[in-house]
């Protein structure tokens, strides 16, 4: 089945928004496992203008589901993946003034930099991911790059949806279905939400975990966080 893992990102901006405490970062990890998250997703970036690196150090010991950080691979990054050594790294080309990740890697551009990348995490035995667009050469190139899994790049899905569902998962599916091909795994993320999970895993169903950050935050605001995870979780279970 397809595991849920839940990005906290936003409820460390909500944090860092008023200095403090409040929310309290660590809590809400634990929350979303004690609610039924698979894992807990974070994505420090160099400004720590949502998760910091001294949470991802904090988070480490407490996390007893799959602890996924993701990431730009620069130096202070892969330090702090090497010290920390999660169950999962997610491999992102964001810059760092980034405002969220919007494009997966261009594989072959950046082959020999990749390859060093993944043998380095999984020489920790650290199962690595590499963000890619839905484009089945890429999952072709990510093999060769050593990686385990991909993560699909999924906003290009979440935008067409509405309009045309069938259209929408048509380049996903072909990608996903070269991911198997290739013996890797498959991860997906980003704009997924209520509407449109069930309709991907439905025609995707041998997708190992979706992260999702933005829309479950915002939907916890009205429904509350557990019965958020919960509505979710129950999205992936219809198929």
């Amino acid at each position: 089945m397809t595991k849920l893992s839940v990005n906290i990102n936003k409820i460390a901006t909500l944090r860092n928004s008023r200095g403090g405490n409040i929310p309290d970062v660590l809590k809400a990890a634990r929350d979303c496992e004690r609610f039924g998250a698979q894992g807990i997703t974070v994505h420090p970036r160099p400004d720590e203008r949502h998760i910091r690196y001294s949470d991802v150090r904090a988070l480490r010991p407490l996390i007893t589901t799959e602890f996924n950080i993701e990431g730009n691979p620069i130096p202070q990054f892969v330090d702090l993946v090497m010290e920390v050594v999660p169950d999962q790294v997610t491999l992102v080309p964001d810059a760092h003034d980034a405002i969220t990740s919007n494009a997966g890697w261009d594989i072959p551009a950046h082959m020999g930099f990749l390859q060093s990348v993944c043998s380095l995490f999984k020489s920790k035995g650290i199962r690595t991911s590499i963000f890619i667009d839905p484009d089945p050469s890429m999952a072709e190139a990510a093999a060769m790059a050593g990686a385990d899994r991909v993560e699909l790049y999924t906003a290009a899905y979440a935008e067409m949806y509405p309009s045309d569902p069938q259209k929408a998962i048509r380049d996903y599916l072909r990608t996903a279905e070269a991911v198997r091909r290739c013996g890797l795994g498959l991860n997906a993320g980003h704009d997924l939400n209520l509407s449109n999970l069930a309709w991907f895993v439905q025609n995707i169903p041998w997708t190992d975990e979706c992260s999702i950050g933005h829309a479950l935050i915002c939907d916890a605001l009205y429904m509350g966080l557990e019965q958020t995870i919960r509505a979710y979780l129950a999205e992936i279970k219809k198929f």
